[in-house]
């Protein structure tokens, strides 16, 4: 299993930027988050994770793995838009997947260029194709490209974790780009902490 790599220095940071961060970073420990280092296997499983639990996640993607055996563009671009549904996803779904096989497959969305671009360009290039939106790049840059600094706004699960740890009510956007900013450049170390945060 491979895990997010991030080590003493961002924690030393963020503990330094961010007292209430600090004392959950020392009451959590290090956290080891699984990554997906395939580009189209993550981008599926974040398709599929969306508005679903994890348990529900996990049981999906073991059916696409039992389904497909390997998860790969050429593989679901061979399949018919019902077969990934019966892997027990929703119609739209299972069309957003054919939709993001069939680009990279035919050479609309170059999943290796991904690595060397800013993370701006990324969100565009993935943005671009229909089915991927801002949260599942985001997903992407976290859970496959290891970027350093992404903090989700479309994310309940970070945002309820702000919120149980400044004691808000309420988090409007503001206030939350506020604690991104103070977060960077290591925010998505940051979003993991959260993310523990938010099911304690």
């Amino acid at each position: 299993m491979e895990i997010f790599q991030y080590g003493q220095t961002e924690l030393d940071y963020l503990k330094k930027k961010d007292k209430k961060l600090a004392e959950a970073i020392d009451r959590i420990g290090f956290i080891e988050r699984e990554v997906i280092s395939d580009l189209f296997a993550a981008l599926v499983n974040s398709i599929v994770a969306q508005q679903i639990s994890t348990k529900a996640v996990d049981t999906i993607w073991e059916r696409m793995q039992n389904r497909f055996i390997e998860i790969t563009a050429e593989n679901i671009a061979s399949r018919t838009t019902e077969e990934v549904q019966q892997c027990g996803i929703t119609m739209k779904k299972a069309v957003w997947i054919k939709n993001i096989a069939d680009a990279v497959c035919c050479g609309d969305l170059n999943l290796n260029e991904l690595s060397e671009l800013p993370d701006e360009e990324v969100c565009k290039r993935l943005c671009s194709i229909n089915g991927i939106g801002l949260w599942t790049a985001q997903m992407l840059m976290t859970f496959s490209l290891q970027r350093k600094d992404v903090v989700s706004w479309g994310d309940l699960a970070i945002r309820r974790g702000m919120m149980r740890l400044y004691h808000h009510r309420k988090l409007d956007k503001k206030k939350f780009e506020r604690y991104q900013r103070r977060y960077s450049p290591y925010g998505t170390i940051a979003s993991l902490y959260l993310w523990e945060i938010s099911v304690e």
